[in-house]
């Protein structure tokens, strides 16, 4: 979340931050700040009748020792005491509400970050690799798929419901070796590798930054206070939540693989069809924490690691950064990686990578220190895709499609997979 200072000091920018990401939070902000000093204002108060209460409870021994009557003052201390307790209960309800009021407010976009109102308006920064030019109608992955017999999703609509899948034979070991081909590759450049937990519990979805802004888009374990984790970014960001870290092992990189869960609310269209937008999905996320001066230049070697892979993949790509319109809730600037899909004829994101400055770190009270004496500082927190799985797969199948409906294995995957060729 931001720093309530800062909203205070000039509420006019942060504003107008929130305008640049087309929300309208003018109301908001001031009801926060209305909030917000009420809430000192009865803090103040509610202090000076504690320090009242604290002299009175000193002079009555005294007064008892003179033998004077103690009863106005005993009178006075249980109106202090009724009044302070109120207090406590007004500031405890003051306080929740700024909290959830600052909630609710998105990160400020970083001044790089290019000012639009949506997808549209986002720059291109590079490009690698030339699509390929097919002799043939290239087909749809999930044709490709259902023609090979190695995606199911019909079978997944039996079982469980629309937007799941099934892989099959050399389908299932395609999905898993990249996994393992992604993990490899980025652990062999630093990144520690992590397997978490699938579920995370509501102070670290908070923590992330999913809820309560995102509440309907999470699955929630229904009586207990977990959630099915959207993303790897949510355990591991939170490994650290509410810590102090050593700075001097600063930056920590690290890895991860999970199965993701999402509602994807209010998605539709072309992207709900085949790997691209499903409710359960496999990723490989990196996630780094870093020193504040440090964590751009840890950004842009982020965006690099996930170009790595599909470099090495052989698919071609682009990399946008993304205007203030159509960046996340917690990220103050993000450069997605968009892969090309013959069958879409565009590119299509397959990786997201973001810093959030302080942001998560707030919420999280994610803090590090250099040495034993120095003050507390908040670190930064970034992640990305390194990269979506399923969509890796769905690029693999269309960009190495074969006229007789086979599908060429990309060489680095070649010794995970056993096989050159993915057949019938």
């Amino acid at each position: 979340m931001l720093d309530l200072k800062v909203i205070r000091s000039n509420p006019e920018m942060v504003k107008e931050a929130m305008r640049h990401r087309n929300k309208d939070m003018d109301q908001l902000i001031d009801d926060l700040l209305a909030a917000d000093a009420d809430l000192r204002a009865l803090s103040t108060a509610n202090d000076a009748l504690k320090a009242e209460q604290n002299k009175a409870s000193k002079e009555i021994p005294m007064l008892k020792k003179q033998g004077q009557d103690v009863s106005q003052v005993m009178a006075r201390m249980k109106e202090l005491s009724e009044e302070i307790k109120s207090n406590d209960q007004k500031i405890a309800d003051l306080t929740e509400k700024v909290k959830l009021f600052l909630y609710e407010i998105p990160n400020i976009p970083h001044e790089s970050v290019p000012i639009g109102k949506d997808d549209t308006e986002n720059v291109e920064q590079r490009r690698w690799g030339e699509p390929r030019k097919f002799e043939f109608e290239p087909k749809a992955h999930w044709d490709i798929g259902a023609n090979l017999g190695i995606l199911d999703p019909e079978m997944a609509a039996k079982v469980t419901g629309a937007r799941f899948h099934f892989y099959k034979g050399l389908g299932a070991r395609l999905e898993r070796c990249i996994i393992a081909f992604f993990m490899d590759t980025h652990a062999a450049h630093g990144y520690t590798e992590i397997l978490p937990p699938y579920m995370a519990s509501t102070a670290s979805m908070i923590g992330t930054g999913q809820l309560p802004k995102f509440a309907e888009d999470m699955y929630k374990i229904e009586g207990e206070e977990l959630y099915m984790i959207p993303t790897a970014e949510v355990p591991v960001t939170n490994m650290y939540r509410e810590s102090i870290m050593d700075g001097s092992q600063l930056p920590l990189r690290y890895t991860a693989y999970s199965a993701c869960f999402r509602g994807e609310a209010g998605s539709a269209g072309r992207d709900t069809r085949g790997l691209i937008r499903q409710h359960q999905f496999n990723k490989v996320e990196l996630v780094k924490y870093t020193r504040p001066e440090q964590s751009y230049d840890e950004l842009e070697e982020m965006t690099a690691e996930a170009e790595r892979v599909l470099q090495l993949l052989g698919l071609p790509y682009r990399v946008v950064c993304l205007s203030t319109g159509d960046m996340g809730f917690s990220a103050a600037k993000t450069y997605d990686i968009e892969v090309w899909m013959p069958s879409y004829g565009r590119y299509v994101e397959i990786s997201s990578c973001s810093n959030c400055e302080d942001f998560q770190a707030r919420r999280a009270s994610i803090r590090f220190k250099d040495g034993p004496k120095d003050k507390a500082q908040l670190v930064h927190t970034l992640n990305g895709s390194g990269v979506a799985v399923g969509r890796t797969t769905a690029a693999i199948l269309e960009n190495y499609q074969n006229d007789d409906g086979s599908v060429t294995v990309p060489e680095a995957l070649r010794p995970y997979m056993g096989c050159d060729v993915i057949r019938k």
